[in-house]
C-alpha cells in the first residue's frame, strides 16, 4: 500500500471531514510532534554519551509511522511495544518530554517517573494500573499500555490475553466488575516489534494464535532493514514479513487468519489512510491486522552502545538520509502547499528549545535529591570534632574528596563513600552521639531509602497479598468419604467457576477432554466455552494469554500439561509475570495461577522435576508443590482470594490415591509459606515436599523398626519458604537435617539447606553435618528400573539417615556396607 504525494483533501480525520485549515493545523502539530521526538533522540543520546545517564535506545527513524497510529488509539485500548515507541506514546499523550528523560536517568520517583519508577531501562513504558492500595484503576478511562520489556518479542504472549480480554468482554457482557475493564469489547490491542524481532519463535506463535482466535490485536512491524547489523534478507524468509505471512492471510473459508496491510514508513497520508482503515477492522470485527511498516530507517543506530556506519554501506547511509521520513514529510509538505519552508523552520526551532527546557528541568529534578544526599554525608563527616587515627584519616580524606570530584553523581558513590568512611573511623566515636554512632544510623537509614526504591515490591505488599489470606482448614463429614485426587480437584474447580466467573481454565486437552487426568470432566460443557477452553501446543502463549487476561481483570489458570513442558515458557514467566509488579514499582500486577504437574512419572521428559531451574528463574511468582490433590485445591483457593501470581506444581502420582472428601470445596484455603510436621520425631529433621512427602513417610516408618525417629516436615511452598522458621525450631529438637526432592544434586535441596542453615541460623544446632538427598545428575530413564536407579527412593532416604545415626552411635547402628 504505498501512496505518496496526496492532496491534503484526500486525508481525513477518522469520523468526519476537516476544512483545509484544520488539516493544515493537524498536520503541522503532527510535523513538530515528530521533530520533537527526533530532538528527544538526539538530546538524550548526548545525555548518555557525556555520562549523565547510563544507556540510551531510542526510537528515531519511526516518527511518522507512530504517529498515524496513535491517532487511532483510544481511551481503554491496549498497548504492547518495545523500546522504539516514543513517539506513539508522546502522540497519544501517554508521555512528555520530560517524562521521557526522567526515564532516562532512572527516576526513582513514581510521581516524576510513573512508567517503572526508575527499574527499567529508558523507553520502557508502563500505565499505572493499580492505586497505592493495590485496588485496579478503570482502565476504560485511560489508554493503557502494558509494562515493556527488552527481550526480543518477549511483548508478543501477552498480546494474546489482552486481545482475548476484549473478546470475552464482547461475549460476556453481564461479567461482574466488566465495566471497569472494557466498553463491550471495543478495545483494540496495538502490539508494535522491530522486523528483526519477527525471526523469534514468540512472534510466530502469537500470530498463529491470533488468527485462530480471532482477536482485536493489530500488530505493527517497523522495517528498517536491520536487526542491528544483520539485514532482513539474511533473517527472514524472502527478504519480507509480509511475504513471508502470505499463508497467514484472512481466509473467508474457514474464518481464520489475518490481514496484512504495508505502507512506507515516510508516507504520512498513506499511513494514516491505512491505520485508520485497518484499525477500524480490527475493533469492529475482531479481526487480527499485520501493519508492515517499510523504508524506515535508524538514524543514530541500534542504541548508545555502537554506531551503524560500522555495518551500513554508504550507499545506505546515503539512501537512509535521503528518505528519513521527517526529510520525506517535509518535502511532501512543500510539495502539496501545505506549508512554506519558513513555517516548517519554525516548529523544528520551537521543538529543540521545547525538549532542551524538558530535559533540562528533568535533570534538575533527578540530580537534585542526590546533591543533598551528598551533602548530608559530607556534613556529618566533617563537623566532628575529633581526629581519628592518622594511619586511617587519609583514607577518610580520600573517600570524601572522591565523592567530592565524582563526575557522575549516583547513589552507588554517597553509600560507597559512607562505608568507606565507616570502616575506618577509630573505635572512639562510638559513643551516643559520636561520629561512628552517628554514621551508622546514616548508613542504615540510607540503605533503607535504597530498599525502597531498588528492591522492594517484587511481590504485592497491599491486603491483596495472597500471604495475607485467611486460611481454612478442609471441612469433612462425621463419615469420612474417600474418593480420588482427581475427584477432589474436580469439585473444587467446579465450585470456583460456579462462584466467579471471572475465573477462566485453558490449556491443552483441559475443554473437551477435561484435562489429561480429568481434574475438569464436564466442565465445558457446564460452564461453557468461554470459561474451561482448550489451546493449541504452545506454551508460550499461553502463559501469555494468562498474563493478558490477569491485567484486564480475569482470573486465570493457565494450565501447562506437565512441568517439563513450562520451559518452553519460562521466558515468559521470567522476565514478564514475575518481574511485572518490581519493575513498574507496584503500578501493575498479574493475578495469574499457572497449573501443571509433575515429578515421578516415569522416562525423561515427563517425570523431570527441574525445580532449582525454576526457582531461580521466577522469583515473584509464588511455587507451591502440594503433596495431595487436598493441598493443591487449598492453594488454588488461597491463590484466588490474592492477587499474587503463583504456580502450582500438582503430583502426578496422587490423581489415583484416595484422599479424605472435604466438605467444604472452593473454601478451605492452604496458607503459603507454612510447612506441615507430618511426623514428629527427635533424631533427625527430613525436609521434603510434593511427592517425595510420602517416600520420606515410608523411610521414617522403616527406620522407626529400628529405633530411629525422623521428623519430616512437608514444606509445601518453595516460594516463600517456611516463613514462621518451623523447621528451625524442629532442628533444634533433633540436631541434624537431611533435604530430599527430585531435582538434581546442588538444586533445590541445596536452596532449601542455605534457606535453613542460613537464613534461619539453623547451622548452629547442628550436631552432624547437614544432608542432601537428590536424584541423579540426568533425567531418569525409562521404565520402573530407570525410575529407581535415577531418583532417590525410600532405601536411599532410609540409608542417608541411617549413616548420620551410624555416626553418633556406631555401636548402636554399625555400618550397612562394611
Amino acid at each position: 500500500m504505498q501512496k505518496t504525494n496526496k492532496t491534503p483533501e484526500m486525508v481525513a480525520a477518522p469520523e468526519t471531514d476537516l476544512s483545509f485549515d484544520d488539516f493544515k493545523r493537524e498536520v503541522l502539530k503532527d510535523y513538530k510532534l515528530a521533530h520533537t521526538s527526533r530532538q528527544m533522540s538526539m538530546q538524550a543520546r548526548r545525555e548518555v554519551l557525556t555520562g549523565k545517564a547510563k544507556f540510551g535506545i531510542f526510537g528515531d527513524g519511526k516518527e511518522v509511522a507512530q504517529i498515524a497510529m496513535a491517532k487511532q488509539f483510544r481511551e481503554g485500548d491496549w498497548r504492547s511495544g518495545y523500546y522504539r515507541d516514543q513517539t506513539f506514546l508522546l502522540a497519544a499523550g501517554m508521555t512528555t518530554p520530560k517524562n521521557f528523560f526522567a526515564l532516562l536517568y532512572g527516576e526513582t520517583r513514581t510521581h516524576l517517573n510513573p512508567d517503572n519508577g526508575g527499574r527499567s531501562f529508558n523507553n520502557h513504558f508502563g500505565t499505572r494500573l493499580i492505586d497505592d492500595e493495590g485496588a485496579w484503576i478503570d482502565q476504560t478511562q485511560s489508554k493503557n499500555t502494558a509494562s515493556d520489556i527488552s527481550p526480543t518479542a518477549g511483548q508478543m504472549p501477552r498480546s494474546v490475553g489482552l486481545a482475548l480480554a476484549s473478546k470475552l468482554y464482547r461475549q460476556q457482557p453481564g461479567l461482574p466488575g466488566a465495566q471497569q475493564f472494557s466498553k463491550q469489547g471495543n478495545e483494540v490491542v496495538f502490539v508494535s516489534i522491530g522486523d528483526g524481532s519477527t525471526s523469534e519463535g514468540h512472534f510466530f506463535e502469537t500470530m498463529n494464535a491470533a488468527g485462530v482466535l480471532q482477536i482485536p490485536m493489530a500488530v505493527s512491524v517497523w522495517d528498517d532493514g536491520y536487526a542491528i547489523s544483520v539485514p532482513t534478507e539474511n533473517q527472514t524468509i524472502k527478504g519480507s514479513i509480509s511475504k513471508a505471512l502470505k499463508g497467514f492471510a484472512k481466509d473467508q473459508k474457514n474464518g481464520t487468519g489475518l490481514h496484512i496491510l504495508k505502507a512506507k514508513g515516510w508516507d504520512y497520508a498513506g499511513l494514516c489512510q491505512m491505520y485508520e482503515q485497518g484499525i477500524a477492522l480490527c475493533r469492529n470485527e475482531h479481526t487480527p491486522i499485520l501493519f508492515h511498516v517499510e523504508e524506515l530507517t535508524q538514524p543514530m543506530g541500534h542504541s548508545t552502545s555502537g554506531s551503524h556506519e560500522r555495518y551500513k554501506s554508504a550507499e545506505r547511509l546515503h539512501w537512509e538520509k535521503e528518505n528519513d521520513c521527517l526529510v520525506r514529510m517535509r518535502q511532501w509538505m512543500e510539495q502539496t502547499g501545505i506549508a512554506a519552508a519558513d513555517e516548517l523552520d519554525l516548529l523544528e526551532t520551537e521543538a529543540q528549545k521545547e525538549v532542551k527546557e524538558a530535559r533540562e528541568a528533568a535533570y534538575q529534578e533527578y540530580i537534585a535529591p542526590l546533591e543533598q544526599e551528598r551533602d548530608a554525608l559530607i556534613d556529618l563527616v566533617t563537623r566532628r570534632h575529633c581526629a581519628c587515627n592518622e594511619a586511617r584519616q587519609h583514607l577518610i580524606d580520600e573517600a570524601i574528596s572522591g565523592l567530592r570530584r565524582a563526575h557522575t553523581l549516583t547513589r552507588k558513590e554517597i553509600l560507597s563513600a559512607a562505608r568507606k568512611v565507616l570502616r575506618n573511623v577509630c573505635a572512639s566515636c562510638d559513643v551516643p552521639g559520636g561520629l561512628k554512632d552517628e554514621l551508622k544510623k546514616w548508613v542504615v537509614d540510607y540503605r533503607q531509602m535504597g530498599h525502597e526504591k531498588y528492591n522492594a515490591l517484587l511481590y504485592d505488599e497491599s491486603v491483596h497479598s495472597a500471604l495475607k489470606v485467611t486460611p481454612v482448614a478442609p471441612q469433612y463429614a462425621e463419615e469420612v468419604e474417600t474418593i480420588p485426587g482427581r475427584e477432589i480437584l474436580l469439585n473444587n474447580f467446579d465450585a470456583l467457576l460456579a462462584k466467579d466467573q471471572r475465573v477462566l481454565i485453558f490449556g491443552e486437552d483441559t475443554g473437551r477432554l477435561g484435562g489429561v487426568n480429568q481434574t475438569l470432566e464436564g466442565m465445558q460443557e457446564k460452564y461453557g466455552e468461554q470459561r474451561v477452553f482448550d489451546t493449541g501446543i504452545r506454551e508460550t502463549t499461553i502463559i501469555g494469554k494468562g498474563i493478558g487476561l490477569a491485567l484486564r481483570g480475569f482470573r486465570p489458570i493457565a494450565e501447562i500439561q506437565y512441568f517439563d513442558y513450562l520451559l518452553y515458557a519460562l521466558q515468559t514467566l521470567s522476565d514478564d509475570a514475575a518481574t511485572l509488579h518490581y519493575r513498574t514499582k507496584g503500578g501493575q500486577k498479574v493475578p495469574l495461577i499457572v497449573s501443571t504437574r509433575g515429578h515421578r512419572l516415569e522416562g525423561p521428559w515427563h517425570a523431570g522435576s527441574p525445580l532449582s531451574m525454576v526457582i531461580n528463574s521466577i522469583r515473584g511468582i509464588y511455587v507451591c508443590v502440594p503433596r495431595d490433590m487436598t493441598r493443591a485445591a487449598g492453594f488454588y483457593n488461597t491463590l484466588l482470594q490474592g492477587d499474587d501470581p503463583a504456580l502450582v506444581i500438582e503430583p502426578l502420582n496422587g490423581y489415583r490415591l484416595r484422599e479424605r472428601k472435604p466438605e467444604n470445596p472452593g473454601e478451605f484455603r492452604i496458607p503459603l509459606g507454612i510447612p506441615e510436621i507430618m511426623r514428629e520425631g527427635e533424631d533427625v529433621t527430613l525436609v521434603t515436599y510434593g511427592s517425595c512427602v510420602r517416600i520420606g513417610l515410608e523411610a521414617a516408618r522403616q527406620l522407626s523398626e529400628i529405633g530411629i525417629s525422623v521428623e519430616v516436615v512437608d514444606v509445601q511452598t518453595l516460594l516463600p519458604f517456611d516463613t514462621e522458621h518451623r523447621i528451625l525450631e524442629s532442628v533444634k529438637k533433633t540436631n541434624r537435617v537431611v533435604f530430599f526432592d527430585e531435582d538434581v544434586p546442588g538444586g533445590a535441596t541445596a536452596y532449601m539447606l542455605q534457606n535453613v542453615l542460613e537464613q534461619q541460623k539453623a547451622f548452629f544446632h547442628l550436631d552432624a553435618p547437614p544432608v542432601t538427598v537428590s536424584a541423579r545428575e540426568h533425567r531418569p530413564a525409562y521404565g520402573t528400573d530407570g525410575d529407581y536407579f535415577s531418583k532417590p527412593s525410600a532405601e536411599d532416604v532410609y540409608e542417608a539417615i541411617y549413616d548420620l545415626m551410624n555416626e553418633a552411635h556406631p555401636g548402636q547402628f554399625p555400618p550397612i556396607y562394611e
